[in-house]
């Protein structure tokens, strides 16, 4: 299978059922692959939106910044001869944090153009309505109406944010719910993983929701459904 394809069939799922998936069959610890709460959807009408990191360092915050867009450009470049879906990862570093605003709708317009379908960034954005029509998801901490001069201080290089690494190539997917990274070890396996979960977890949540039967008894009952499935046994950790 193509990694386009695998991630075309991710863009079918909920982005907390794929976690719940990753955590049963990856031995990565789970701290290591989902982003904190502060970085939250903005468009939560687009989405999932899931394709391959790329990332850069972002400053649109400082005062006296000279602008220098030349190596955005160079992405853009590489965005268009990818052929996947890509995810524009933006680790703020400018000198007022809550002052940056790193994209708009016309930013947007450029990168979708090229195959980039949304941004994670741990700044701000603007133009959020435009960015629903464009369609381009955004991942941030919310609205910032603007910016000061903006420079790229450097691109394709591994970034702290929401609280976890992101390496350019990480598969990225996100909804309404949060981002996580994938891990590309069982890639190929997590569409059909993921079917298999969502039915389980149905299963589970028809077993909790039962009045008359005790706590025991459910997690007797759980416990004979995750035996059956090709998951086994519980979650490490």
């Amino acid at each position: 299978m193509s990694l386009l394809s695998t991630l075309q069939q991710l863009q079918e799922f909920d982005t907390a059922l794929l976690a719940n998936t990753v955590g049963y069959i990856d031995a990565a610890p789970v701290h290591e692959f989902y982003m904190g709460g502060s970085i939250a959807s903005v468009t939560p009408t687009l989405g999932p939106t899931v394709g391959v990191a790329m990332t850069c360092e972002v400053d649109s915050s400082s005062p006296g910044n000279v602008a220098d867009w030349e190596p955005y450009y160079e992405q853009v470049r590489e965005m268009e001869k990818s052929g996947v879906p890509i995810v524009w990862v933006a680790k703020c570093v400018g000198s007022r944090p809550d002052h940056e605003c790193v994209l708009g709708d016309g930013m947007a317009k450029i990168l979708h153009s090229a195959g980039c379908v949304g941004i994670v960034t741990d700044g701000g954005v603007r133009d959020i309505e435009g960015l629903i029509t464009v369609p381009f998801a955004a991942y941030s901490k919310g609205r910032t109406i603007h910016h000061t001069a903006v420079r790229f201080p450097r691109i394709n290089i591994p970034i702290q944010i929401g609280g976890i690494t992101v390496n350019p190539g990480d598969i990225i997917h996100a909804n309404i719910g949060g981002v996580i990274k994938l891990p590309r070890k069982n890639l190929e396996k997590l569409p059909a993983l993921a079917v298999e979960m969502k039915a389980f977890e149905s299963d589970v949540h028809r077993v909790w929701r039962e009045t008359g039967v005790t706590l025991d008894q459910k997690r007797k009952w759980v416990a004979e459904l995750l035996a059956k499935s090709s998951f086994g046994k519980p979650p490490p950790g």
